[in-house]
């Protein structure tokens, strides 16, 4: 009986595991159709130009933007490249302010132009998501990892005294 147990114990572990390393992450944050409308904003994260590959030199850059860097430079071969930072024109005010004020819905992105991926920063009811999708609509969020939502509140929250409510840069 003992062993019975354990072999149908050993039977649905596995089944979880392998259901958990198989299945994708789907998003908590939904995908901007008009995304290609969003006002472009210039902060110090697109000053840099482009997320350069794990070689590239970024100790004098703040900590939040080294652990960028550092997050994301193995993506790609080279680095991720070309940066943009889009913000929804709805919340522009919001955005300029900095009080973490957003309205719900998709509210920015770190566009990784070109890898053509879209990470997306939302809010309902006072709560930030994240999302990571192609620039076509296609949700990529994974499980763990660079491209994962978890990675995108680990560091949003992580420098709670440069981010506010999902917001991690501002406006040069």
């Amino acid at each position: 009986m003992k062993s019975k147990v354990f072999v149908l114990a050993l039977s649905v572990s596995i089944s979880i595991i392998f259901s958990y390393i198989s299945s994708e992450a789907a998003s908590d944050a939904s995908f901007p159709s008009d995304w290609q409308k969003w006002t472009s904003v210039s902060t110090t994260l697109t000053g840099i130009g482009a997320l350069p590959d794990c070689n590239a030199d970024v100790s004098k850059l703040p900590p939040i933007y080294q652990e960028t860097v550092s997050t994301y430079c193995g993506v790609k071969q080279g680095g991720p490249g070309k940066v943009a930072v889009l913000v929804n024109p709805a919340v522009m005010d919001a955005y300029k302010a900095r009080n973490g004020k957003f309205k719900d819905g998709s509210n920015m992105i770190l566009h990784l132009k070109d890898m053509k991926v879209l990470f997306v920063t939302a809010h309902k009811d006072g709560s930030v998501t994240y999302g990571v999708f192609s620039e076509d609509g296609k949700d990529i969020t994974a499980n763990d990892g660079p491209l994962s939502a978890g990675t995108c509140k680990t560091c949003h929250t992580g420098y709670a005294a440069f981010c506010v409510n999902g917001q991690c840069g501002k406006i040069k």
